[in-house]
């Protein structure tokens, strides 16, 4: 299974691909699409180069499926926002091109990758060299992608099992079931 992992970020989104095969993990590519050559004002055109980035990564890498981080609440509501935004064109991306999208916190990815949900982003890198077996430490934006396409390959199975247990529990349209039954006197 190829995983490509997403780090989002309105300046610079860190994407990572990696195949995961019979619990091993193989590194395939990573880096980063950036905006910042655009002006800051130019919110569509930033998010068009991250749609029109993933895009590329997808058709070029070919992957199976995609993790994305989760945006956490920050103290500037505005950033937050935009950060939205950016992630919300990166989920896009992967959509149209009929992907199928988990996401994990940053919490996640570090326990996965780390096994410390506080872990700093040199540790991250560290351990994404160490997993991959990577002759260098990728960026830390790469970094983060990387180690949510680790996260994936971990906790992709269980996740896999748990999507068709509870596809198989729920109605197939959008169609509520209902069920007759014949209504009996009580004595």
């Amino acid at each position: 299974m190829r995983i490509l992992g997403i780090d989002p970020g309105l300046r610079t989104c860190g994407f990572g691909v990696l195949d995961a095969e019979a619990g091993q993990l193989r590194y395939v590519a990573s880096g980063t699409i950036t905006t910042g050559h655009l002006a800051t004002r130019a919110l569509p055109a930033r998010l068009q180069v991250l749609f029109q980035g993933v895009a590329e990564v997808v058709r070029t890498y070919q992957p199976d499926c995609a993790a994305v981080e989760i945006v956490f609440v920050n103290v500037n509501p505005q950033s937050t926002l935009l950060l939205g935004q950016a992630r919300g064109a990166l989920i896009a991306a992967l959509v149209q091109a009929q992907l199928p999208v988990a996401e994990y916190t940053a919490l996640q990815m570090k326990q996965a990758v780390v096994g410390y949900g506080r872990a700093a982003k040199s540790q991250i890198q560290d351990m994404v060299r160490r997993l991959l077996e990577l002759p260098g430490l990728p960026g830390p934006d790469a970094a983060d992608a990387l180690g949510l396409a680790i996260t994936h390959a971990h906790a992709g199975r269980a996740m896999r099992l748990l999507t068709a247990a509870s596809a198989a529990a729920e109605p197939q349209s959008g169609v509520a079931r209902t069920s007759s039954y014949k209504r009996g006197r009580s004595r």
